[in-house]
């Protein structure tokens, strides 16, 4: 088992170290996860990575090897460590939530010592696949049904590669060009071809797409999907069907003016008999690019750069605060980085139509009362209680919370141009 203790920063160690000698290491405390804000010209997050985190918190244990680096540490933090294993309580809002500013993502119950060494491994795993669950819950809902294709592998790091499949396919993308998120989290893995298979099929005498198409029908099926904008997309469309016939699963431009590319091809595919051939489309595209061709005959786009790097999917910018310790709220104060002190909870209202109208953040053993007229749901579940996972993790289920999540929204919640957060946050009777 691979350990995951060192991904984490110094400054938590050394915490550590202070509070083993000085004896404050064993006080109780809560931390919390949440965004003081969301990124600009967003109005609602999606929560994504809980089952990533609490896996990686499984292997959170610092074998001799590990201890070996930590040569900067006292003997007695070493041995600290060397028996470590998270044995406190973990709540949060279930994978594929909705969240808002201010929102208690994550909830870490525990001794200082067991919680505060969590803060960078916490915040690296949501704050990157919150990210990207929030940009594609942006395109899944600007596609309006039409199935969205995660291709951004060759834009990110490997192993964030195979984080954000999962994230996008949490959201609702039909699956990824990644094969490790299959294998990882059975993410189906769609694609067939690149320009290069027709580049290749290059002769003294020229290019020969004709040859490259037949080649792939020969080996995928007419089902597959053919690339046809590596040359001439008109002389590619004719030689696609000429290949596979007018069964042809589809064809994919990768390039162009895609709106009056899409009307054409489809205008020739329909002239050749191949009424059923889907279209796909691709080349950087993202939530804006994809709600500009609702109005075209497109039936699958596909993402990449701009639903895994940071200009599509900038940083869900949440932070892990102490709270709470033996029962006591503590806060931060720092002008534009406060924190509201004590362990809470979440209440979210809605109208009896499904529509929310307001998140309500509350002490975590005082509920408010639901208004008249108004359904309450708590948000929050349990994810680990005394050290033990109890938490089902289902990416089905939270497919669908996502989805639910966004039908729940006010019509301006989904909109894509620059807002307010879709609803309010409400800090009830928190302590300061």
């Amino acid at each position: 088992m691979t350990t995951t203790a060192l991904f984490t920063d110094k400054y938590e160690l050394t915490m550590l170290a202070a509070a083993l000698r000085d004896g404050t290491a064993h006080r109780r405390t809560a931390f919390e996860v949440f965004a003081r804000r969301l990124p600009d010209g967003r109005r609602y997050g999606v929560v994504a990575g809980t089952e990533r985190f609490v896996e990686a918190l499984q292997r959170f244990t610092f074998d001799e090897e590990t201890l070996a680096t930590l040569d900067f540490l006292d003997p007695a933090t070493r041995e600290y460590l060397a028996d470590y294993r998270f044995s406190g309580d973990i709540d949060g809002y279930p994978e594929g939530s909705l969240y808002f500013p201010g929102s208690p993502v994550l909830s870490v119950c525990g001794t200082f010592a067991e919680c505060v060494i969590l803060e960078t491994l916490a915040l690296s795993v949501f704050n990157h696949d919150s990210a990207i669950a929030s940009a594609a819950a942006r395109m899944v809902s600007a596609a309006q049904g039409r199935q969205l294709i995660e291709m951004g592998s060759r834009r990110a790091h490997e192993e964030a590669a195979v984080a954000a499949a999962r994230a996008a396919y949490l959201t609702g993308f039909a699956g990824t060009s990644n094969l490790e998120a299959q294998r990882r989290y059975g993410v189906p893995a769609l694609g067939t071809s690149a320009h290069a298979f027709t580049l290749l099929h290059t002769t003294a005498d020229g290019p020969d797409e004709l040859a490259a198409f037949r080649a792939q029908v020969d080996a995928l099926g007419v089902g597959t999907t053919l690339l046809v904008d590596t040359y001439d997309i008109t002389a590619g469309v004719a030689n696609a069907v000429a290949a596979a016939g007018p069964e042809l699963g589809a064809v994919r431009i990768d390039s162009g003016d895609l709106g009056v590319l899409v009307r054409q091809v489809r205008d020739q595919l329909d002239g050749l008999g191949a009424t059923g051939t889907r279209i796909v489309v691709s080349s950087d595209l993202d939530e804006y690019a994809i709600a500009e061709l609702r109005g075209y005959p497109v039936d699958s786009y596909g993402v990449g750069t701009s639903v895994v790097t940071g200009s599509g999917a900038p940083t869900a910018g949440m932070v892990y605060k102490l709270v709470e310790v033996d029962g006591i709220p503590v806060a931060k104060r720092s002008s534009h980085k406060e924190s509201h002190g004590g362990s809470k909870r979440t209440l979210r209202l809605a109208k009896p139509t499904g529509t929310i109208v307001e998140e309500v953040v509350h002490p975590a053993d005082s509920p408010p009362p639901v208004p008249d007229g108004l359904v309450g749901q708590s948000v929050a579940v349990a994810i680990v209680r005394a050290g033990d996972v109890v938490a089902d993790f289902d990416l089905a289920a939270a497919r669908r919370r996502v989805a639910d999540g966004l039908t729940s929204l006010p019509w301006d919640g989904l909109k894509l141009s620059r807002g307010e957060p879709a609803i309010p946050t409400r800090m009830v009777s928190v302590a300061p």
